[in-house]
């Protein structure tokens, strides 16, 4: 009953400002009281906005889904097209009601309900004491949440950030598998196989979520730096370290020509998971990578920083471990002078500190100190400077 009241409030509302009929997807016209019984959302969309489009199919899914579910929802189009050919076109593509095209109603309607962007999914929602109202767009709300953001409320989105938060304090190991997840494996003679990886796999192992893609050139950098640190790791310490690509990738081809230069794990393309840890974690740019402990909880969020620093050397990359490392280094560079003639170069060679150089005395790969010379882009290790003197 308290629903049925709800709708005919809902009814009322869009009949302020001016509203008389809605519009069925085979062109029939329909009572605005069919809405009455249903939880109702306004959606402010046009052909011609991109992110419209590619928002509308996600809408779709979600709405039959909801549907078919047993849930009493409504969805009324409110076109921004700029004219009637291009709102049907829009419209042809929704299982849902419209307004029929009318730019001076429409502009009433993002007048009343503060649409100032599309697309805009607002609501319809009564008032604590009982009034009409509605609630904020929930386009963000539903591209993060999906299904699971209905009903679209304030009090909704508070329990999904909750369990979000949650989830970011716990076990995320179990996020990255929910009974069993096929995990894709790219060995090294660049083959792809397919096999079944269970969270006892993964027990006992430093775990780096590593979100990349191909297309950016700043990730493929960091994955041959990331690399060399797992492939160490595997000497080093077998067992202890593995990585999961998690893809941003724009095609399923991308995605291919990321894994083809990884020699470890990845979750599969268009996997939901990549949708909640992206949103779990807050991941705004790219390459980042998380550190999970041995435990399944994050250890580091700025994992990247770490191995770009100081490589395999930080592992596990706690903050305790990058201290001690950082210390470490601090002492070993008070003991060395700051600047040293070398008898092998014309020049001063001052000391400096690089992620990674190769040394011109004995050609390998250093890191951290190294004795300089910017004129003449020259490098030495400290310990080749000491057996040359």
């Amino acid at each position: 009953m308290e629903e049925e009241e709800e709708a005919k409030k809902h009814v009322k509302m869009l009949q302020l400002p001016g509203v008389e009929s809605l519009l069925s997807n085979g062109g029939k016209e329909v009572p605005l009281s069919s809405i009455e019984g249903k939880m109702a959302c306004l959606f402010f969309s046009a052909h011609w906005c991109r992110p419209c489009r590619n928002f509308t199919p996600k809408l779709v899914q979600i709405y039959t889904m909801l549907r078919n579910t047993g849930k009493n929802i409504e969805i009324i189009f409110i076109s921004l097209d700029h004219d009637e050919t291009s709102f049907l076109n829009h419209f042809k593509s929704m299982p849902w009601l419209a307004l029929p095209f009318n730019t001076s109603l429409r502009r009433k309607l993002c007048s009343h309900f503060g649409i100032e962007h599309i697309p805009a999914l607002i609501p319809l929602s009564e008032t604590p004491s009982g009034g009409l109202g509605f609630e904020d767009d929930v386009v963000k709300l539903v591209e993060e949440y999906g299904v699971d953001a209905y009903p679209f409320s304030a009090k909704r989105r508070g329990e999904l950030e909750a369990m979000d938060d949650a989830r970011r304090q716990g076990d995320n190991r179990k996020a990255l598998q929910q009974g069993e997840r096929d995990l894709m494996h790219q060995d090294l003679t660049n083959f792809v196989v397919q096999e079944k990886i269970s969270i006892a796999d993964l027990t006992g192992k430093t775990i780096g979520l590593y979100f990349g893609a191909h297309w950016c050139p700043p990730c493929r950098a960091f994955t041959k730096q990331l690399m060399e640190v797992y492939n160490e790791l595997k000497i080093l310490r077998p067992g202890s370290f593995e990585v999961i690509f998690i893809s941003i990738d724009r095609s399923k081809e991308e995605f291919q020509a990321s894994l083809s230069a990884m020699p470890w794990l990845a979750i599969p393309y268009s996997d939901t998971a990549t949708q909640e840890l992206t949103r779990v974690f807050a991941i705004k740019g790219i390459p980042a990578l998380l550190i999970l402990g041995l435990d399944g909880k994050v250890l580091k969020t700025d994992g990247r920083t770490a191995i770009s620093a100081y490589g395999a050397t930080a592992f596990p990359f706690t903050e305790s471990r990058v201290s001690e490392v950082d210390e470490a280094l601090r002492k070993e560079g008070d003991k060395l002078p700051r600047q040293v003639n070398d008898p092998r170069h014309s020049h001063e060679l001052e000391l400096d500190m690089a992620k990674a150089y190769i040394c011109d005395e004995c050609l390998q790969k250093g890191r951290h100190w190294v004795f300089s010379c910017k004129q003449c882009n020259f490098d030495l290790h400290p310990s080749c400077v000491e057996e040359s003197n």
